[in-house]
């Protein structure tokens, strides 16, 4: 029997082979195969890592540090964790017992529902989001349940819209702010209202807090867990990808409760081991001498974020005015057009690559992600195509 002849249906997990692929990357790979393509669709810093970053990888490959280390990662690593959470946060968390590296901050996710969820259990996910909490959730056992915000609300999650999705099979909120791919945050007062909610319930909340040092306007970012009995039931995510320009390093960490800690550590030292030993020396760097290189891209980013609200306002495309990542999320409505064929025209007519809504969930229909973790230059062409596109479309020629 050759491979034409198996049915392998009969193998394949149901859940996994029902799974859709993700719509960041089907635009990212149709672009990659064209010529003279300006993507703005991935969300991966312009920036090089910081040299004293690689310097301190480079060395540690010199000295032939390339075994394994503990399955929570490096202490010296840990500390410095806790150190940078104590110092931009004010929440001190155990490095021996309440924090763990991870391969990526998607593994962190992971590795946060695995060890919470049951079967059934429901995962509330604030829309449009990440596009890996949803099948993150239907590997885990757990049944997906979107919360759509709106941008009338500053795509924020609103209180009332917790309270009303909150059932008996409710067991994790996930709280993706700043958010990708809106740009939204979550002000103190937001998230007061939230755990008012929370506190009587047996909900835990995942923060994925990724974006929280590229933030604008002034207001630092805040966390969840500085709440008043909020620290007990959350797990925040972290990393180094976004702040730190790190993204093929491939390093992440989690903090919160001892307990949950433990069965993560369980989770990953059977399928990962440990994070990458060379990442994790230079990340050390990254946590100690770093701020001054996180403020430098911050400073561009809101540039570049001015730039383009300005420009898709200026262009008759309502943008919402995005206080965090590095991402803008325009409302293309007005065009008529769905937002995958608003996506898929402008970048077979104009070369310009970016992500429809949708691949956020179903309530990002009528919108378009458009990330500026690109030049300068690179998005001033980008607009000019972007513009005539849509004049041509107003004469009927697109």
């Amino acid at each position: 029997m050759n491979q034409s002849e198996i049915s392998y249906e009969r193998f394949l997990n149901p859940t996994l082979a029902g799974l859709k692929p993700s719509g960041i990357r089907r635009f990212f790979a149709i672009a990659s195969e064209m010529e003279d393509v300006i993507t703005l669709s991935i969300g991966e810093p312009d920036f090089t890592t910081p040299w004293h970053i690689r310097e301190e990888g480079i060395q540690s490959l010199k000295k032939g540090r390339t075994w394994y280390t503990p399955n929570a990662g490096l202490l010296r690593l840990r500390e410095a964790i806790a150190s940078f959470t104590q110092r931009h946060s004010g929440i001190d968390y155990a490095p021996k017992d309440e924090i763990l590296v991870t391969a990526g901050g998607s593994e962190a996710i992971d590795l946060g529902l695995r060890a919470v969820l049951s079967p059934g259990d429901e995962v509330l996910i604030p829309e449009p989001s990440f596009v890996c909490y949803d099948p993150l959730t239907r590997m885990a056992g757990g049944v997906p349940v979107p919360l759509v915000t709106r941008a009338e609300d500053a795509f924020r999650l609103t209180a009332e819209a917790l309270e009303a999705a909150i059932t008996p099979r409710s067991k994790v909120l996930v709280l993706p702010f700043p958010n990708n791919p809106t740009g939204a945050v979550m002000r103190r007062e937001h998230l007061e209202e939230l755990a008012a909610v929370l506190r009587d319930t047996d909900v835990m909340v995942l923060s994925d807090e990724i974006y929280a040092e590229l933030t604008y306007g002034g207001e630092r970012h805040v966390s969840i867990a500085q709440l008043p009995g909020m620290r007990e039931r959350t797990i925040v995510v972290n990393g180094f990808s976004k702040a730190y320009a790190m993204t093929g390093w491939r390093l992440g960490y989690v903090v919160g409760p001892a307990p949950v800690i433990k069965i993560m550590t369980k989770i990953h030292q059977s399928c990962i081991m440990c994070a990458p030993t060379t990442s994790q020396m230079a990340a050390i760097t990254a946590m100690r001498e770093c701020d001054d290189e996180i403020d430098m891209m911050r400073d561009e980013y809101n540039r570049r974020r001015r730039l383009l609200v300005k420009s898709f306002n200026d262009m008759g495309l309502s943008c919402f005015d995005p206080k965090g990542a590095f991402y803008v999320f325009p409302c293309i409505k007005s065009t008529g057009m769905t937002s995958d064929d608003f996506c898929k025209e402008l970048l077979y007519k104009k070369r310009v690559a970016i992500v429809p809504g949708t691949a956020f969930g179903e309530s990002g229909e009528g919108y378009a992600r458009v990330s500026y973790a690109y030049s300068v230059e690179h998005l001033v062409e980008a607009l000019s195509r972007i513009r005539e596109f849509l004049q041509e479309l107003k004469e009927g020629k697109a």
